[in-house]
């Protein structure tokens, strides 16, 4: 199938979008300037419901169209709130309650200077315990896409489950996508590891860093035609300098950013992510999905946290 295709077939199919990843509590301390070593830094700090892939799934429910599920494992500390989270942005849950671990939890610290830029201190918790028990083929019925995200690469018992899933979608048909999610767990895996867990995948939706690790050159566009050489259709995200789209070898189309004043960078990858995957799910053409990501992207720069609003 050509990437242009993509779209239409998932939109054709009539079916929901399945996201499968993991669903974080994020503690958010908004601090100015460098933090103080060894006394206090005065901060704003907030506890919001999080997790690369649950974030996708509310962004993808919030431009609305397809339902929207998501698969995840949290601790049952907090099961019911996420659960009561998720629904309320309009997603399908279906989380796995761990009788051991917690749920996963994020240190965001975000410096409210002119870009917001933000560090993070991650405890995956019980969202890197899902594993193939976890997965089951009616899990696909009625979907038309599956988007993984790419923290399920960074355990055994997850990594497990990326083949499962993998095997079932190309067993039905079923497109799938996943987000690299975080370079500095990526270079721990390794890139030949990464590149041979992600065999299959028809679109891959890294950001510029991850784009340029998994390849080990220096310009995005370059890591972008590189990287479509192994994979169907690559999307790379460069926040505020837009997205860079590339396909059998080489780039074919960038796409500009949306003008944003910086509150919080967290999720805006995820967010571009479930604005790109709405809109190709609606049978949008891959620069044109990647305007509505850019679009999704630049709403979440300004809002504390990695979800969206909630609906009126």
């Amino acid at each position: 199938m050509t990437t242009d295709a993509l779209g239409t077939a998932a939109a054709g199919r009539g079916g929901a979008l399945l996201v499968v990843g993991d669903v974080i509590t994020d503690v958010v301390a908004r601090h100015r300037g460098p933090l103080a070593a060894g006394t206090d830094t005065a901060a704003a700090i907030r506890t919001v419901p999080g997790g690369a892939g649950a974030n996708v799934a509310c962004w993808a429910a919030r431009a609305g169209g397809a339902e929207v599920r998501l698969l995840g494992r949290v601790g049952a500390d907090a099961a019911a709130w996420h659960e009561r989270e998720l629904a309320e942005c309009g997603v399908r849950p279906r989380l796995v309650a761990d009788p051991e671990a917690p749920t996963g939890t994020v240190i965001c610290l975000v410096d409210t200077g002119e870009a917001a830029e933000r560090t993070f201190l991650t405890d995956s918790g019980a969202s890197l315990r899902l594993e193939p028990d976890d997965w089951s083929d009616a899990l696909l019925d009625g979907v038309a896409w599956l988007h993984l995200s790419g923290y399920l690469l960074f355990s055994e018992p997850s990594r497990a489950l990326v083949a499962v899933a993998l095997e079932s979608a190309r067993t039905r048909g079923v497109p799938v996508s996943l987000d690299p999610a975080s370079a500095g767990f990526l270079g721990e895996l390794g890139v030949d590891r990464c590149l041979s867990l992600i065999e299959g995948v028809d679109v891959l939706l890294p950001s510029r860093d991850e784009a340029c690790l998994l390849t080990g050159l220096a310009d995005a566009a370059d890591a972008a035609a590189k990287l479509s050489r192994h994979v169907p259709l690559v999307v790379v995200k460069q926040g505020a300098e837009g997205a860079v789209i590339a396909r059998s070898g080489s780039v074919y189309a960038r796409v500009s950013a949306v003008a944003a004043t910086p509150r919080d960078t967290t999720g805006a990858g995820d967010a571009f992510t479930g604005g790109f995957l709405a809109a190709l799910l609606a049978g949008a053409a891959p620069e044109d999905a990647a305007a509505d990501g850019c679009r999704a992207g630049a709403l979440a720069v300004e809002r504390v946290g990695g979800r969206p609003p909630m609906p009126d």
